[in-house]
């Protein structure tokens, strides 16, 4: 939609121009009313994002109302007074503002229909689609799934099938029964399944929560379909899924557009990063090969998305004899494995650029939490049994840099606190992700490796 509504702002441009000269017959010099245009333009940008607008899923796009008009005329106000307080009102023409706003509102209503009926057609031949799951095989239940899978307004929904513990169910004529949670588990962990509705009245909170935190490692929406289970969780957010009320307890910090706007970021950077770094990467390989015997490249199993083990590529920068693949010992300051030609590269980072590779290959993205390795301890415990929820992490692609890292905890850990803190910043950017977070990560990245002493 972020696309969809910069080519709005950038074609209301000629169109207001083209209007004006053909009703007043007076050419308009755009330079002028650049600086209204400017702020209308962010304005707009900046009132949608607020709004959350961007990260919306299929079915808030389908049913996009006119929201998008009202922030136009909004951005338009807000133009207007500033071109006003400037004192640049002399020189500007009330008419090709107005003009303006008009082709922006009219390119929005015209976007919004054609955004859905491309989506419709995109959903019914399969492009895309949302796989979905029940927990919860009670007749209310089920009356539940008919109602939701008999609306039209859901094409792109596709049913996978209804998961239940318990000993006798009963029939549910053309509904695929899965098994119980474990098997239900077991399908969101092969990143068959989008969605999981819990739909059991009365389920015990306990229960639920051990469902909750299950499913919270694993790539997976998990939601819960009113009433009684409301009372729960004030705090999470009720929408309509079709006509049915559900409460969303956990979410997939990509889904629908943003994965493949995700995936986008990390193929267009990721790959010009890689022709750009090449050289160096070259050089680097040259060195390690003529200071130190043993292979160029450490590869270590980590970690990574959806609980998967991968491996991890780095140039190697300990004494090939001593490499610690677990992870046993964490590097300290002066570590005797580390190479001399190892200490450089560690310190600035040019260890980790092989991994570029790994995110080509879609192992890891860019920017995310970072992965580690299987034995990886914060003391003399490991960081799954020091910090709690530490598996939520595992819930995107890890990355060669993340907001932890940009955030002055690069490096090693050495106490439960910061382990802590890290895994809380983890959390902190899949919450809060975006584009732009990605870019200024990025961005703090190279400082970070400039000027952070923690990394040796």
């Amino acid at each position: 939609m972020l696309g969809t509504d910069l080519l709005c702002l950038a074609l209301s441009i000629p169109m207001a121009l083209i209007a004006y000269d053909i009703l007043v017959g007076v050419r308009v010099i755009l330079s002028v009313h650049l600086f209204a245009v400017s702020i209308l333009a962010a304005s707009f940008l900046l009132i949608r994002s607020s709004r959350r607008a961007y990260r919306r899923t299929l079915v808030d796009l389908m049913h996009e109302e006119g929201d998008a008009l009202v922030d136009a005329v909004v951005s338009s106000l807000l133009a207007s007074a500033l071109v006003w307080q400037f004192g640049m009102i002399d020189n500007y023409s009330r008419g090709v503002s107005l003009l303006y706003l008009v082709s922006l509102l009219f390119c929005i209503a015209c976007s919004r229909p054609l955004i859905r009926q491309w989506l419709t057609r995109m959903a019914a031949s399969g492009s895309i689609e949302q796989r979905i799951a029940f927990y919860g095989a009670d007749p209310q239940s089920v009356q539940m799934i008919r109602r939701l899978l008999s609306s039209l307004d859901l094409p792109h929904l596709r049913f996978v099938g209804v998961a239940d513990d318990r000993p006798k169910i009963d029939a549910l004529d053309d509904l695929k029964l899965i098994g119980g949670y474990d098997d239900l588990a077991e399908l969101a962990r092969r990143g068959e399944v989008d969605q999981v509705l819990i739909s059991v009245p009365n389920l015990p909170a306990k229960r639920l929560h051990e469902i909750v935190d299950g499913l919270s490692a694993v790539s997976v929406d998990v939601s819960l379909i009113p009433p009684e289970a409301i009372e729960l969780a004030p705090d999470y957010r009720v929408h309509l899924l079709g006509s049915l009320p559900v409460l969303n307890l956990w979410q997939r910090p990509f889904r629908d557009i943003n994965q493949f706007v995700k995936r986008g970021e990390d193929m267009l950077f990721g790959g010009a990063a890689l022709v750009f770094l090449a050289p160096l990467m070259g050089l680097t390989a040259l060195l390690i090969r003529l200071t130190s015997p043993g292979p160029i490249l450490f590869v270590q199993p980590r970690v990574g998305f959806n609980n998967e083990v991968i491996n991890v590529l780095k140039f190697r920068t300990m004494f090939a004899d001593q490499t610690d693949v677990g992870a046993r010992a964490t590097t300290t300051r002066d570590d005797p494995r580390v190479t001399p030609v190892g200490r450089i590269l560690r310190k600035l980072s040019i260890d980790e650029l092989p991994q570029l590779l790994n995110v080509i290959r879609g192992d890891m993205s860019l920017v995310g939490p970072r992965p580690h390795a299987l034995e990886m301890r914060v003391g003399d415990r490991y960081y799954q049994d020091a910090v709690r929820g530490y598996a939520g992490r595992h819930r995107v692609r890890p990355g060669i840099t993340g907001l932890a890292q940009v955030k002055g905890l690069r490096g090693e850990i050495r106490t439960v606190e910061r382990a802590k803190r890290r895994v809380e910043l983890d959390k902190e950017y899949i919450d809060r992700w975006s584009l732009w977070l990605d870019i200024y990560i990025l961005i703090a990245t190279v400082r970070a490796v400039l000027f952070d002493r923690d990394a040796y």
